[in-house]
């Protein structure tokens, strides 16, 4: 007997089943995936947390290459000494805290609740570096990044990256010319910490004054920039505890 294709039973009955198919490969996938979409996020985190320090393979004064993913881990753990998760203003030791949902952990500060913020100590060529994660909004979606401070809480590197910026435009937070603008500035001053703000027209272009917490603005990508700014504005506050440890010590 045939069947007739026309009726509208049909075609429910073939979108059902056609949904139940795909939804069980894709379940299937998923699972059997699950330990190398891990790693992989891991090996991206690893990767992200090491080029804010300064540690990657870039070649010239455009590129940005990381360390590969087969050395990544074993640089890694040679520089990053210690791991940490700040919660209540204290610095509690971790292992594999890159791996913490900081989105999670930022809206529960936010809704009053103690929140776990991971926070990384690195060592290289003598010098000791803090590196901690951000996250923000940009003008389509999330941003989020990667800054490190020496013990004097001057920048030393940064590592942006976005989920649906606009190529071109605001997309190019991960870009060198943007990133390395914010090396040299510091996060405090006299008056007390603060963030450093992506101005557009801002009279210094090639960002050669360091004193003024200001980085110029990429073009065509206001909302883009100010998302930038307002996470590291939140980022910085959300430390500032563990910050002024250091400048105890230091």
């Amino acid at each position: 007997m045939a069947i007739n294709t026309d009726k509208n039973t049909y075609t429910v009955v073939f979108a059902v089943v056609m949904v139940s198919v795909v939804g069980s490969i894709l379940a299937y996938l998923a699972t059997g995936l699950k330990d190398r979409i891990t790693e992989n996020q891991r090996f991206e985190k690893q990767q992200n947390i090491l080029y804010a320090m300064g540690v990657h393979n870039n070649e010239d004064d455009s590129s940005v290459n990381f360390i590969p993913t087969n050395e990544v881990g074993q640089r890694f753990d040679e520089i990053i000494k210690s791991q940490y998760i700040i919660q209540e203003g204290k610095a509690i030791a971790a292992e594999d805290a890159y791996m913490i949902d900081l989105k999670k952990e930022i809206d529960l500060i936010k809704s009053g609740k103690p929140g776990k913020l991971p926070l990384f100590v690195g060592e290289r060529d003598g010098s000791t570096y803090y590196i901690f994660p951000m996250y923000g909004k940009g003008l389509w979606d999330a941003i989020w990044g990667y800054m490190s401070v020496d013990e004097s809480l001057t920048i030393t590197g940064v590592y942006f990256d976005h989920k649906g910026e606009t190529p071109g435009l605001g997309a190019n937070i991960k870009m060198r010319f943007f990133m390395d603008d914010f090396i040299g500035e510091s996060i405090v001053s006299d008056s007390g910490y603060r963030a450093i703000e992506v101005v557009k027209g801002n009279n210094d272009p090639l960002n050669s004054d360091k004193s003024d917490a200001q980085v110029d603005a990429l073009a065509g990508a206001t909302i883009t920039g100010n998302g930038v700014s307002a996470m590291i504005k939140e980022s910085i506050r959300l430390y500032e505890p563990y910050f002024e440890s250091v400048r105890a010590v230091n």
